[in-house]
């Protein structure tokens, strides 16, 4: 007698599934993993960005505060300078 072909699931086929299967969630948690890691290492990146463009920013506002102050202690030295000539002809040649 001839004997009939199993039907059903073999060892061999089942360990193949259970390989395959094994394989796919390894890659899927790889995936997941990586995307995770990559959403918040670009979170990271963004606020330092967002960061260096306002100390960017508050450098361009102090470098034209500086430039102000340098105009205006040398507007007052200058004045400072036409007032002490003054003075010091008014105490030499003054009325008396």
């Amino acid at each position: 007698m001839r004997r009939a072909p199993e039907r059903g699931i073999t060892p061999g086929t089942l360990s193949i599934a259970l390989i395959a299967m094994t394989i796919v969630v390894m890659l899927a948690v790889l995936k997941i993993y990586l995307s995770n890691r990559i959403y918040h290492e670009s979170r990271t990146i963004n606020h330092i960005a967002s960061e260096v463009a306002a100390l960017r920013e508050e450098n361009s506002i102090l470098k034209v505060n500086v430039e102000r102050l340098k105009y205006k202690i040398e507007i007052a030295d200058t004045l400072f300078d036409l007032d002490d000539e003054g003075a010091a002809k008014r105490d030499d040649g003054g009325d008396e």
